[in-house]
């Protein structure tokens, strides 16, 4: 069983405009989500510090092609693509069942709960994660099922995408007004500040 535990974080400097920022700084100048619940938030706290600990990046809260979206998307050094869906309660989890659709974007396919909800309720076919606001443990690993090249191209670079545009918002919050925001999964090229003059 693997845990992340806060006593054993490090203080990882950034590089770039961020440099000051150590990665738990930057997590506490995030907005919090108001579309989550106090306890899915500290789930996915929790859950958010076990895959760091792993080796793995992550972003909350990701548009996929499919027009769902994924509580947590965690990229590891080699590519591969982990999804952790969280569920606060019996009831959250009868209630929706999107899940289905995040087999066709990630590698492995997780859920994320706390100790008080019965890990009995979950598929068997998918991994699971227990948390709570210090850390989180693997209590079942997720079958791997491989991504298309094709998929893992588009995941990739929608992580890439969202990631650098919250790390700009934070360095400048004012420098993307008037662009859409980038959670709404299109790959199309935006232009921003004011258009050129036409040609006389």
């Amino acid at each position: 069983m693997r845990r992340s535990d806060e006593s054993r974080g490090t203080e990882v400097p950034l590089p770039g405009i961020l440099h000051s920022m150590s990665i738990s700084s930057l997590t506490y100048a995030l907005p919090v989500d108001g579309r989550q619940s106090a306890t899915a938030r500290t789930v996915a706290r929790g859950s958010t510090r076990l895959l760091h600990s792993l080796g793995f990046s992550v972003v909350s809260e990701l548009a996929l092609a499919s027009g769902r979206r994924a509580d947590l998307v965690a990229l590891g050094g080699g590519g591969e693509l982990w999804i952790v869906e969280i569920k606060s309660s019996i009831a959250d989890f009868r209630a929706d069942q999107k899940w289905l659709d995040y087999r066709r974007h990630c590698d492995r396919l997780f859920f994320a709960t706390t100790l008080e909800v019965p890990c009995e309720i979950f598929p068997k076919d998918t991994g699971l994660i227990v948390a709570d606001a210090f850390g989180a443990s693997i209590v079942c690993d997720a079958p791997e099922h491989r991504l298309h090249a094709a998929t893992r191209k588009c995941m990739m670079l929608a992580f890439a995408r969202a990631a650098a545009l919250r790390l700009s918002a934070l360095a400048d919050p004012k420098g993307l007004t008037g662009r859409s925001s980038e959670s709404s999964g299109s790959g199309g090229r935006q232009r921003t500040g004011t258009s050129a003059a036409p040609r006389a």
